[in-house]
């Protein structure tokens, strides 16, 4: 865990504004890269953090666009930056460009979380670890078998966390091929095509939407028809958080499941990073989640 030197290794505290923190030369700055990113509630989390903490520090949206994301990296450590974390479409880029890895990115295959030190990139994965703590935080228990919906950035994180938790993982994508990289990578799981995985759902324990498939409500998936032969005590969830309650959380919903949003996953996935940056390890508590929460509800989305 490096630290920088210099002016940017300046005290944690800064003086304070009102409900904002006095951005100056001494402020030390994170963001979040994504294309796009404006869907992101990560700013207002980290700048509601460092108020509660007191923490001179600032984290920002960063757009960038694919095949952009090297210069990127390199362009925000030369400004100063601690880190970043990364979104949708750079996570895997991102764990290729790392110059070193945790133990936890290179289990799952992507990187989210990076910290600049001294010139280098090294970068993490919090999502599997947000992910699961989100669960057990709402009574669900981590064993049986899970389904994972998708074979991206955080369906590696979601997926080698359940393995690692002593879950039996099965892959379903559109993408067949992508699908059984993931599974080869992981060194176990089954892949179920992705025609045939409602017909398999009664075998399952946990149902999880590691794809982008309703984000923003958009979306025309029949899931309900797709979830039929789910059995009784099924677990269903979604890694997207905008809205809260997305079509296949309604639909689990309407046919008795016990259900998750993504929301408390954003939060317990982001308290690593905040650590990194800012120095202070914060709680995924009430209030940080009622913040989010009256956020989305204001802009329609819960």
């Amino acid at each position: 865990m490096g630290g920088a030197s210099g002016p940017s290794a300046a005290p944690l505290l800064g003086k304070t504004e009102g409900d904002g923190v006095t951005i100056d030369g001494r402020t030390r700055l994170a963001g979040v890269i994504g294309w796009p990113v404006d869907h992101s509630r990560s700013p207002m989390l980290h700048n509601h953090w460092c108020r509660v903490h007191q923490v001179n520090g600032a984290y920002v949206p960063l757009p960038v666009k694919p095949g952009q994301l090297e210069m990127a990296l390199k362009g925000l450590a030369a400004a100063g930056f601690r880190g970043v974390n990364v979104t949708i479409p750079h996570k895997e880029e991102a764990f290729r460009l790392c110059d070193e890895l945790t133990e936890t990115a290179r289990r799952a295959g992507a990187a989210n979380t990076l910290r600049f030190v001294e010139g280098r990139v090294i970068g993490d994965c919090t999502d599997g670890t947000g992910f699961c703590d989100n669960l057990l935080a709402h009574g669900v228990r981590l064993e049986g078998r899970a389904l994972i919906l998708g074979a991206g950035g955080a369906a590696r994180a979601v997926a080698a966390a359940l393995q690692d938790r002593g879950c039996e993982v099965f892959i379903s994508n559109r993408t067949a091929s992508r699908a059984e990289a993931l599974v080869q990578a992981l060194g176990g799981g089954i892949v179920l095509d992705w025609t045939d995985w409602p017909n398999r759902l009664g075998e399952m324990n946990l149902l999880v939407n590691a794809t982008s498939l309703g984000m923003g409500g958009r979306d025309d998936t029949a899931w309900s028809s797709l979830l039929q032969k789910g059995q009784e005590g099924l677990s269903v969830t979604d890694i997207v958080y905008t809205p809260r309650q997305t079509p296949l959380l309604k639909a689990a919903q309407e046919r008795g499941f016990r259900t998750v949003d993504g929301l408390g996953m954003l939060i317990c996935q982001a308290r690593a990073g905040f650590q990194e940056w800012f120095g202070v390890l914060p709680e995924a508590d009430e209030a940080s989640f009622d913040l989010l929460a009256q956020d989305l509800a204001r802009h329609g989305l819960s």
